[in-house]
């Protein structure tokens, strides 16, 4: 059976800089960056104190507030964006094809807050004084379960937990779903709420974040020599993936085709990505020939780009390895530089940046990137964005243990 078309018909976000894809787009397209210092946290005695916090989030806006109260904060995002999302592509739950619906959302750490907080009653009041919802409140699965709830969404539903490649995975998992008739509209991307004292003591620990305290909007600078690790941050992102036919049909305004997806690993390293980016590659080549797609016809990658001293020489090595002469030609940039690293929402998050680009011929920029990495030699649109016909895109994610992730858009 020849394989289905899938396109994009809906959007929505959550992020640092805007709940709203209006907003979000906006701030992206202008360089403006939502990294600042911790308030849901008492960091003093941490040695980071920056992260890009969701700001003025505020569930009841969307979902019923009693409701939300029943949920971990990345489930409340979750619910949220794919809300959004629903009226973005002119649908109303009450008329989805529920048996044929689907949710797919990725996620790196589930309802950590919740287990944290748990912990802390338990070690402190006991077992008596652990929030009764901490078990149903912290499992991974909760973000799409709560949204598929919502929409009464009773097609596959799945939480991916692979790193940071987590919410491009579930694009790509959803894409194939509806590529292969095993549903025919499908809520897709990602969900983290991952600011707690835990995680940022940790990340810190192994000396994967910035440092730089003093200056937050300037501290995630992908690609730049004096990069010193990632922003931790959180958010959600929702694409509905809808079968072509179908939304043609229902006069659904079309983004974009989902033309292609891969996946590898590296098999490398817990933390570590291949030193020459060999599984990124692999994955960025297997999603152009899923696509049909040669490189040359590619006009922008969203990168990984996490400002890591590790990640970024090493992404640039693959996107030589992967389109040879052609990289030279391309245009890449990281929203990061403005949002931070959102783990396994990031790639959800910046899909809907990509599905925008595409849209407007809009490529938004890398900010603070005012010394480039001699190793990072690529054009990767420093600091104001670009205008530019789009035919193709690719989005890349790279997650601890080596998970690698490559959704291919193009436009119709």
């Amino acid at each position: 059976m020849a394989k289905r078309r899938v396109v994009v018909t809906g959007l929505g976000v959550v992020s640092p800089v805007g709940n709203d894809v209006p907003t979000f787009w906006s701030a992206l397209k202008t360089g403006t960056s939502g990294i600042a210092p911790v308030t849901a946290v008492n960091v003093d005695d941490l040695s980071v104190k920056i992260a890009g916090e969701v700001k003025g989030f505020d569930p009841g806006l969307r979902m019923d507030a009693k409701e939300a109260k029943k949920m971990d904060r990345f489930s409340q995002f979750a619910v949220y964006a794919g809300l959004e999302a629903l009226a973005d592509a002119g649908l109303a739950k009450e008329k989805l094809d529920a048996e044929r619906t689907g949710v797919c959302l990725g996620t790196g750490q589930g309802g950590s807050i919740s287990i944290e907080e748990g912990c802390a009653r338990l070690y402190e009041r006991g077992p008596g004084r652990v929030p009764p919802l901490t078990a149903v409140k912290s499992l991974a699965n909760l973000g799409a379960a709560n949204l598929a709830i919502y929409l009464n969404a009773r097609g596959p539903s799945q939480c991916l937990v692979t790193a940071c490649a987590a919410g491009t995975d579930a694009i790509g998992t959803a894409y194939r779903w509806i590529a292969d008739d095993h549903a025919d509209l499908v809520f897709a991307g990602g969900s983290e709420a991952s600011i707690s004292r835990l995680a940022l003591a940790s990340f810190a620990m192994i000396q994967a974040l910035s440092t730089r305290n003093d200056d937050p909007a300037h501290a995630s600078r992908p690609f730049d020599k004096d990069r010193d690790g990632f922003v931790m941050s959180e958010g959600a992102g929702v694409l509905v993936l809808e079968e072509y036919e179908a939304a043609k049909a229902r006069g659904a305004q079309i983004y974009c085709e989902i033309a292609g997806f891969a996946n590898t690993c590296d098999a490398h390293h817990l933390s570590a990505p291949d030193p020459e980016g060999r599984g990124v590659a692999r994955a960025m080549l297997l999603a152009l020939k899923d696509a049909g797609l040669a490189p040359d016809e590619v006009d922008y990658i969203s990168a990984h780009g996490t400002s890591t001293p590790l990640n970024d020489p090493i992404e640039t090595k693959a996107i030589k390895h992967a389109f040879g002469e052609h990289a030279r030609k391309l245009k890449i940039s990281s929203i990061k530089s403005m949002i931070g690293h959102c783990m396994g929402a990031a790639g959800a998050l910046e899909a809907v940046a990509t599905v925008k680009a595409i849209e407007e011929g809009f490529i938004p920029p890398t900010i603070n990137l005012e010394h480039p990495d001699p190793e990072c030699d690529l054009d990767y649109v420093p600091n104001v964005g670009v205008r530019t016909t789009i035919r193709a895109a690719v989005k890349n994610s790279m997650g601890f243990g080596g998970q690698n992730a490559v959704v291919v858009f193009r436009s119709l």
